[in-house]
């Protein structure tokens, strides 16, 4: 997984005309919490922080007046319209210690071509040491037959990854195709043909 250094700069103003103003400068406000300690409210560089988000999981070395904090992602705010960035939570992790986070699912292999994939559930969540977190997880679909399923229990978790997640969430459903369309469009098509078709010409009386 990736880990990004970025450098943060403490707040000292509050509000949300600070919060404007920071965000008008190309900052966004942030808070590093967790294990007890001192919640520190920061910015940091947008477009620095924009980038690193592009990646799932990313871990942040935050650098806070000489010192570097740790940190994992935990809440993300962005403007519903602009999607720009307007706040950030960040938790404290150590080095070794386990954290419990979502990680993506990519479906690998051929699956039954009679059937629609149906992904319902895109990520995982999983157990592992805060700097060995997965960018993704495989679940092969190799085989899988219309109208069957596979669940978060399918997917391989490499070594020191845990399941967090029920064993039975479905992942990702195979549809089986509808004939409904196959079936409707014959008749249509009949109907279509008998309306085209001339009226027959009324008999003459002899």
């Amino acid at each position: 997984m990736a880990e990004i250094t970025i450098n943060g700069v403490v707040r000292t103003e509050f509000g949300k005309g600070a919060s404007r103003r920071a965000r008008r400068d190309g900052l966004v406000p942030a808070v590093i919490y967790g294990h007890g300690e001192k919640p520190q409210h920061i910015t940091l560089p947008a477009r620095e922080l924009g980038v690193a988000l592009k990646q799932s999981n990313v871990l942040l070395d935050i650098v806070i007046d000489g010192k570097t904090e740790l940190t994992l992602p935990k809440a993300i705010v962005r403007h519903p319209l602009k999607q720009i960035l307007e706040h950030i939570d960040l938790v404290l992790v150590r080095r070794g210690e386990k954290v419990v986070v979502s990680v993506p699912i990519h479906a690998v292999g051929e699956h039954d071509r009679d059937g629609v994939l149906e992904h319902v559930n895109n990520t995982i969540d999983v157990r592992v040491e805060a700097t060995a977190i997965p960018n993704f997880l495989e679940l092969n679909i190799t085989g899988l037959a219309a109208g069957t399923s596979l669940y978060a229990g399918d997917v391989v978790l490499p070594a020191g990854v845990e399941l967090e997640s029920d064993v039975k969430m479905i992942v990702v459903h195979l549809s089986e195709r509808s004939t409904a369309v196959e079936e409707v469009a014959p008749v249509a098509a009949a109907a279509d043909a008998s309306a085209a078709a001339p009226a027959a010409a009324p008999e003459t009386e002899k």
